[in-house]
């Protein structure tokens, strides 16, 4: 896609902090990061969202992305790492093509300092449950 960012990244079209690739994944630096070595990890192949990649797309994202996040997490010695992959405007994802983060944490930097969890009313965890299974019949 000629309009999409990130497969112009892919194309060479656009300079990026390159960190790895193969034939078929690039992971660089995110231009706007939110910690020191955050990276992002993307298909060459274009695809919007994680339920619309194809599955050898998907196989060979999930190959590297160990390799990917552990010299991330060396490199800034960092004590963990999220992975994040959001789908969707409303899930935060700018840029649609599907992208993985890795974002290198220390302890106590204040990043997601609080997840927004809750509590289900009884019932409803049941009753969702049911809807999604619905979902994975079709």
């Amino acid at each position: 896609m000629n309009d999409c960012i990130f497969c112009r990244i892919a194309a060479g079209k656009i300079p990026s902090s390159h960190v790895f690739q193969t034939e078929d994944t690039l992971a660089f630096l995110d231009i706007a990061p939110i910690s020191e070595g955050h990276t992002l990890l993307i298909p060459k192949q274009h695809c919007s969202r994680l339920d619309e990649c194809p599955v050898q797309v998907l196989e060979r994202l999930v190959l590297v992305l160990p390799r990917v996040a552990a010299a991330v997490q060396k490199a800034m010695r960092a004590d963990g790492y999220n992975v994040l992959c959001n789908n969707g405007r409303s899930a935060g994802q700018v840029v649609e093509h599907l992208h993985f983060h890795i974002i290198p944490r220390k302890m106590g930097d204040g990043i997601f300092h609080r997840w927004p969890s809750f509590q289900y009313p009884e019932g409803k965890a049941e009753l969702l449950a049911e809807k999604i299974k619905q979902e994975l019949q079709k």
